[in-house]
């Protein structure tokens, strides 16, 4: 393991559990712990990115904000893999639906995520990669919304380095979201593409799960509290999977 601490986060390798969630608000992150995790400790509070670790039905479990965008997943989950010992992340966030059989407050788990990203470059891959989430860890999680009695899609979504795309002037036949969402993409966030790609190189594990804030199509959309502390169906899931996960292994 390399040295810590990191310049991104505070902490000693024992700090975190093998399985991390990742929703991209801190606040989010503080309202885990506090309303899920038995006895959680704040780890690490570097530039406001709250962690913490506890227990979640005795089951060692940390959770920790991400910040947006692919750049700062990407720094974090490497630190996470690379230095604190962590085997899975379960990236817990928001996404825009494009499709219109998927409804606002659905969840959607990313069996892949495309991106409109460069972040692949670095790899020097003679062609272009497919980001693909851990499938033991989407078994696990498939396995616990139907035990829950979740509404759930899996398939393709879309990691986008925009939220405010100049191109959405355009007409309807060229918007980026659609021409997506003619290829089968249910949602569009801005993280788990970085996240998918770190977790390959590394031998690690990882797999993003959403819930619909908004629907592009019909420009419904939930409130920023909302996505703060009303998502709980996804956090009782992402909860239940590190469970299901630890019982695996």
């Amino acid at each position: 393991m390399a040295n810590y601490p990191t310049p991104h986060i505070n902490a000693a390798p024992k700090d975190f559990a093998k399985t991390v969630l990742m929703p991209g608000d801190p606040l989010r992150a503080k309202f885990i712990a506090e309303n899920y995790l038995e006895d959680p400790r704040l780890v690490n509070n570097v530039r406001g990115v709250q962690g913490y670790t506890g227990t979640y039905h005795g089951v060692p479990v940390s959770v920790m904000a991400s910040g947006m965008g692919m750049p700062s997943i990407g720094i974090y989950s490497y630190e996470l893999y690379t230095v604190f010992g962590v085997e899975n992340i379960m990236r817990i966030g928001s996404a825009g639906a494009i499709n219109k059989n998927i409804k606002v407050r659905d969840i959607v788990m990313a069996m892949g995520a495309s991106t409109n990203s460069n972040f692949a470059n670095q790899y020097r891959l003679p062609g272009t990669f497919s980001a693909i989430c851990s499938y033991k860890m989407l078994k696990a999680c498939t396995e616990c919304a139907d035990e829950m009695g979740a509404k759930y899609h899996v398939g393709n979504i879309l990691s986008s380095d925009t939220f405010y795309d100049d191109l959405e002037g355009l007409a309807d036949n060229f918007k980026p979201a659609n021409a997506w969402g003619k290829m089968g993409v249910m949602a569009i966030e801005m993280e788990a593409a970085a996240l998918y790609m770190n977790a390959a190189r590394l031998g690690k594990n990882a797999l993003a799960i959403c819930t619909i804030s908004d629907h592009i199509l019909t420009g419904e959309a939930t409130t920023s509290e909302e996505r703060q502390t009303s998502f709980t169906q996804m956090m009782e899931l992402a909860l239940n999977t590190a469970v299901k996960l630890d019982k695996l292994n």
